[in-house]
């Protein structure tokens, strides 16, 4: 039996930097995959996906070309293209990650799913395909995949897809049925909505993203209808079945008790992630687990057995690649270089890659306004914004959240053009605890979205 200094379970954004940095600390280190090397942002999350919402994009820009002068009689979406560019970025970027890891010296690499085999001596024993290896320390990340409803009559016999079976289709569906209206579901079915397909979207809540404000549902809603995508809300996914012609036929009962069937030539499950957590026995080393599945870490992300930590997605902590990459950052530090690092004390940020796009950090006004405090607001529209105006993207708006005791910032939103950049501004300007008074006095740069952001600050106002 093979002895090492640490195993790495699993090649994602968190555990491929994680045996590099041990590896470098002189540590005898093994990892293992399962599966592609790279983990799900490389696969079929975050550069996949954000390839091909780029390629959308350009297709959706043809088509306004009148609205700024610039007349395209006539393009056409070259459908294998677009998939050889996003197939070619996966591939190339996961070849790349294994080949580094390979050519590590003192890290072994596994290309096997791992398991536990219990601890004996103090060494946790993981099985890694016909071979047993040990450590004292075992770091954990096998990320999520695609929820599948148990509820759904006939989905065992429905050919379905999941984000990363999108983005290797032969072929634009001609009606993309999605089932779920949050992050994936509305970035795919927006991105392939612009590629030409019909696309109709299910959602069992009130409304899409129902995580987020009222405000903002209300705008991404009216702006995605605009574009043509069909949104059912309040609506239950009951029955699927397959269509003569290879596609699918789903039956759908809204709230008030109105029955729909909705037939298409694909369907994309986009309701939500699991960790997979299910292979690796657990349960012999004494890592408990949520009633979800998720691995249960305390604030420095080490689980319930000693020595074994869990980053990234499977600890649900945050489902994001910048998260499990914080994750190792935390571990990392505090193992290697002596810090105290915590996860929760974090503020979690994130972006959703629609267009345009959504930023996030912090508390929602919802949150703000059930937290007691003392939360003054402003909010700006996009068309109320000069580069927006100049760019003709005034969809959306601003709002930032302000604790009026410390003048801290509590949270913002961007949902508007460069959104995804301007609220990383705001990100870092958080993190440093500063109070809101020095970027309100601050010299912006004009023209930019984010110069507005001292304007909008000083129009805050207690909530109503």
């Amino acid at each position: 039996m093979k002895s090492y200094d640490a195993i790495v379970i699993g090649t994602g954004q968190a555990g491929t930097p994680m045996a590099s940095q041990l590896v470098k600390q002189g540590r005898k280190v093994a990892i293992a995959e399962g599966y592609r090397f790279g983990g799900s942002c490389v696969n079929y999350g975050c550069r996949p996906t954000k390839t091909l919402i780029a390629s959308a994009r350009v297709a959706h820009m043809a088509r306004r070309g009148a609205d700024f002068g610039v007349e395209i009689d006539h393009f056409i979406v070259n459908w294998d293209r677009v998939r050889e560019r996003v197939v070619g970025i996966i591939d190339s970027t996961s070849q790349d990650i294994e080949k580094s890891l390979r050519d590590r010296e003192g890290l072994d690499v596994y290309h096997d799913y791992a398991s536990f085999e219990g601890k004996v001596d103090g060494q946790y024993r993981v099985k890694m395909g016909d071979e047993v290896i040990e450590a004292p320390q075992v770091f954990i990340n096998t990320g999520t995949r695609a929820y599948i409803p148990d509820d759904v009559e006939g989905i065992d016999s429905v050919e379905w897809l999941d984000s990363e079976k999108l983005l290797r289709l032969n072929e634009i569906p001609k009606h993309l049925i999605i089932l779920g209206g949050s992050y994936i579901g509305l970035e795919m079915g927006q991105a392939f909505r612009r590629f030409g397909s019909q696309v109709t979207i299910i959602e069992t809540a009130a409304c899409v993203i129902h995580r987020e404000d009222y405000d903002i549902q209300d705008e991404v809603y009216r702006f995605l209808q605009a574009e043509g995508i069909v949104i059912h809300t309040m609506s239950k996914l009951y029955k699927a079945e397959s269509t003569e012609d290879g596609g699918v036929r789903v039956y759908v009962r809204a709230q008030d008790g109105k029955e729909l069937v909705i037939t298409g030539s694909h369907w994309l499950n986009a309701i939500g992630r699991v960790p997979n957590t299910d292979m690796l026995n657990l349960e012999s080393v004494g890592v408990e687990m949520t009633e979800r599945g998720y691995v249960v870490v305390d604030e420095y992300l080490e689980t319930t057995a000693p020595g074994i930590y869990a980053l990234g997605d499977i600890n649900g902590k945050g489902a994001f690649t910048h998260t499990s990459y914080h994750d190792y950052e935390i571990v990392r530090d505090n193992l290697l270089h002596g810090r105290d690092r915590k996860w929760t004390d974090r503020t979690l940020g994130y972006n959703l890659y629609i267009d345009p796009p959504l930023g996030r950090i912090g508390m929602t006004e919802k949150e703000a306004r059930e937290s007691g405090r003392n939360v003054l607001m402003a909010t700006k529209p996009m068309s109320k914004i000069g580069r927006a105006i100049e760019q003709a993207e005034t969809n959306g708006f601003m709002k930032l959240l302000v604790d009026a005791d410390t003048e801290k910032f509590l949270g913002a939103a961007v949902l508007g053009f460069h959104g995804d950049e301007v609220i990383q501004v705001i990100s870092y300007y958080m993190a440093t605890g500063a109070t809101y008074r020095p970027m309100m006095e601050a010299l912006p740069i004009h023209p930019t979205i984010a110069e507005f952001l001292p304007t909008i600050l000083s129009e805050l106002a207690p909530l109503k």
